[in-house]
């Protein structure tokens, strides 16, 4: 961590022995010049004048000098930036080697504040008074600086290190940090609870507003004592270690809010899923919750490692250069990561759809990053990596809208012709009357004559949104054809084997006798002949 050091160190009896005033101030370099200016600012050796030689200018009245003197001292003691003495140069011809002239920045975080040599002086810029200026009022904000000049210019006496104001201050800072804690947490758990539950978001308000309430809550206290901790003036050195927790603690508990309001923006989701057709999107949200909770802790870690002054940029670049080994040694899981965004994008299935590809074979219960999962119909849980997904041939039996029901109904041979007539019209009008089946496109027709029976081909199609509901559809139209045979007497056949004896003793020849070619040939005329006169 940069060491934005302070310590002003003023063991400095041996040189400030002298009698006369005048010989208190350096401005012969640096050191000389920062040290006077910090110096004749203590409670011990309070001196405004002295304090402000550094700051003036020719054209500068001594009023600017002491006022620029104090808002800057203010606004360091309020930030808490440390000052290592031992560090300043004591050279009095100290040149910047960026710049090839006599300049010196004090504070990197402030380099428009600097000192400047001018006619064997080492002076505050008169550039750097406006930023000085503004330095102080991003300290000091909301007009706190006014608060300032309640403050004794020249402090009582010490109580460990602190002096009773600053005791008073740090009381009612903690009493006014428990009282907003309280309010705010009642604002949120009582009133906008209460609205959300009248407009119906019951599930919004038990679980997820409540969670939010309190770290809104503290962030605001946090807020509330950045604010005001720099008016108390505290040590350096406490007053840099309570500045440094409070801007960790801002965008710590900056990140639980917005960690939290995922999942109000996730339920949000969710109901305007639910709106859908699509299952995917129910299934979207979730990678969408997990994807905004790692970016916003990501970007949250990212912030409290810049406000401790830890330098995020080197970070950022062994990461990146960890990040190419990374991707270079996890190639399946990104190329896994992209397969789940193709899907999300192509939407070649739903959840809850029958799919099949190669050796899968089974209904899609989730799709997840890496992988999504399939239920097979032995009820084991198949994990299919995405990349194999996207890059195969899938069967989505789920996107029928149709669902195709194919039979052979057997009848005996002895069945007549005009029973067979009767009941395929029978077979017909259970088609057009059930409703699920398709009424534009079935075939029902005497197809086959078999080994052991006569086949009605029955080549029907449902139009029910799953597997359940198929199987009901056949069942009912499987049972009206069962009750329609009955009713109509028509036997159906199965496997069977008749055996003839066609000479036995004693018994007529059952061998089969045929008529003449002329009688076969007339009977055949006359058969065709009646044909006709129907038609």
């Amino acid at each position: 961590m940069t060491k934005q050091l302070l310590f002003i160190s003023l063991c400095l009896s041996a040189f400030f022995c002298q009698s006369q005033d005048s010989l208190y101030v350096d401005l012969s370099s640096p050191y000389g010049s920062i040290r006077t200016h910090l110096f004749y600012l203590q409670d011990e050796h309070y001196d405004e004048q002295n304090a402000a030689q550094p700051f003036l200018h020719p054209g500068v009245s001594i009023e600017e000098a002491i006022k620029k003197a104090i808002e800057l001292k203010q606004a360091w003691d309020g930030e808490g930036t440390f000052i290592n003495m031992e560090e300043l140069p004591r050279d009095a011809n100290h040149l910047d080697s960026t710049r090839n002239r006599y300049h010196y920045v004090i504070d990197k975080h402030h380099p428009a504040i600097f000192l400047e040599k001018k006619n064997g002086k080492w002076l505050y810029a008169k550039s750097a008074f406006p930023v000085i200026e503004e330095f102080h009022d991003n300290v000091f904000p909301f007009g706190t600086d006014k608060l300032l000049d309640l403050l004794p210019k020249i402090g009582t006496r010490k109580i460990m290190g602190l002096y009773l104001y600053q005791y008073l201050g740090i009381l009612i800072l903690a009493l006014i940090s428990v009282l907003v804690h309280k309010v705010f947490s009642v604002l949120f758990e009582e009133i906008i609870t209460r609205l959300l539950l009248k407009a119906g978001y019951e599930r919004l308000a038990d679980h997820f507003m409540l969670p939010v309430a309190r770290p809104i809550s503290l962030f605001v206290v946090i807020l509330l004592l950045r604010v005001f901790i720099p008016v108390l003036q505290l040590p350096p050195d406490t007053s840099h270690w309570i500045m440094l927790a409070l801007k960790a603690l801002l965008p710590l508990f900056g990140t639980i809010v917005f960690y939290r309001l995922v999942d109000v923006l996730a339920m949000y989701l969710e109901n305007l899923a639910k709106q859908t057709e699509s299952t995917l999107d129910d299934q979207l949200v979730p990678l969408l919750r997990k994807t905004l909770k790692t970016f916003v802790v990501g970007i949250g870690t990212l912030f409290i490692l810049q406000n401790l002054d830890i330098p995020i940029i080197p970070l950022l670049t062994g990461l990146s250069i960890g990040g190419l080994a990374f991707a270079l040694a996890a190639q399946d899981t990104i190329k896994n990561f992209f397969g789940s965004l193709m899907i999300f994008i192509d939407r070649p299935f739903q959840i809850g759809d029958w799919i099949t590809s190669g050796e899968i074979d089974g209904s899609v219960e989730e799709v997840g990053f890496r992988s999504s999962r399939i239920r097979t119909f032995r009820n084991s849980l198949m994990y299919v990596p995405n990349g194999k997904l996207a890059d195969s041939t899938i069967d989505n039996h789920g996107m029928r809208q149709y669902r195709r029901f194919y039979t052979q109904i057997a009848v005996t041979y002895d069945t007549p012709p005009e029973l067979i007539n009767t009941f395929v019209e029978g077979l017909r009008k259970i088609v057009e009357n059930h409703p699920d089946t398709r009424k534009d496109y079935y075939n029902v027709f005497l197809n086959d004559m078999a080994s052991f029976s006569l086949n009605i081909m029955f080549y029907i199609f449902f139009e029910v949104p799953d597997w359940t509901a198929e199987l009901k559809a056949r069942h009912e139209v499987l049972i009206e054809i069962l009750k329609l045979g009955k009713e109509l007497g028509v036997h159906f056949a199965f496997p069977t084997q008749t055996l003839h004896m066609e000479n036995f003793p004693g018994q007529q020849s059952l061998s089969p006798s045929y008529e003449s070619p002329e009688e076969m040939n007339r009977k055949m005329a006359a058969y065709f002949s009646t044909q006709n006169q129907n038609t």
